[in-house]
């Protein structure tokens, strides 16, 4: 392969990249542009949390079949678990719990809200609290990877792996083409320079 086709492989190469980068961020940069505006203006956006409670009780055989962990911290059991999911609602599967001799509480945050369980170990009765704060608070907390488990952090070290792949083709493209736009390399240092001037005379 001569020196020309070699470049010309690189540079479809380059544009394959980029492309496709591209279309796999496309929407999640859109996501966390648009969060990060209502991020940076929270105090402005009003919201007017929604809090839902519920109180009920446990069937008399699944008290009588628990059994209080030796650690204060462990999830419930199954089919309690289970129970709580299949009639009210309440995934509860694999969180810790707060055990103690006659009560159990869970804690149970999420993106844009946040719940409660408490159970009474000797009459089973049970109180449940669900406070939402809204669609913005809940892509907000997408944005922060607030509450959101496992499987959503994954996605977001991928997205930031395919940014990354996306701004450094990006960059080998501008440096390609920039012989025929002079605009490219003070717009990039302009990029680069705002930033922390912006840092060093107005964020003390």
């Amino acid at each position: 392969m001569d020196g020309k086709k070699r470049a010309r492989f690189w540079l479809g190469s380059l544009r394959e990249w980029h492309w496709i980068s591209s279309a796999i961020c496309l929407i999640g940069m859109l996501l966390f542009a648009i969060t990060g505006i209502t991020l940076n203006h929270a105090s402005q956006i009003s919201a007017t949390p929604v809090t839902t409670s519920l109180e009920a009780r446990v069937p008399e055989q699944l008290i009588r079949a628990l059994e209080i962990p030796e650690q204060e911290n462990a999830p419930l059991p199954s089919d309690l678990s289970e129970w709580l999911y299949e009639h009210h609602d309440i995934y509860a599967q694999h969180k810790n719990a707060e055990w103690s001799e006659d009560e159990v509480y869970l804690s149970l945050p999420r993106p844009g809200g946040d719940a409660w369980l408490s159970i009474d170990l000797t009459s089973g009765d049970f109180e449940y609290e669900l406070t939402e704060r809204g669609w913005i608070s809940f892509f907000n907390d997408l944005h922060k990877g607030r509450n959101t488990g496992t499987a959503w952090s994954w996605f977001l070290d991928a997205f930031a792996v395919a940014c990354i792949i996306f701004c450094i083709t990006g960059l080998l493209l501008l440096k390609r083409y920039a012989n025929g736009r002079p605009t490219t390399w003070p717009l990039v240092g302009l990029g680069l320079v705002l930033p922390w001037v912006l840092i060093l005379l107005f964020i003390h």
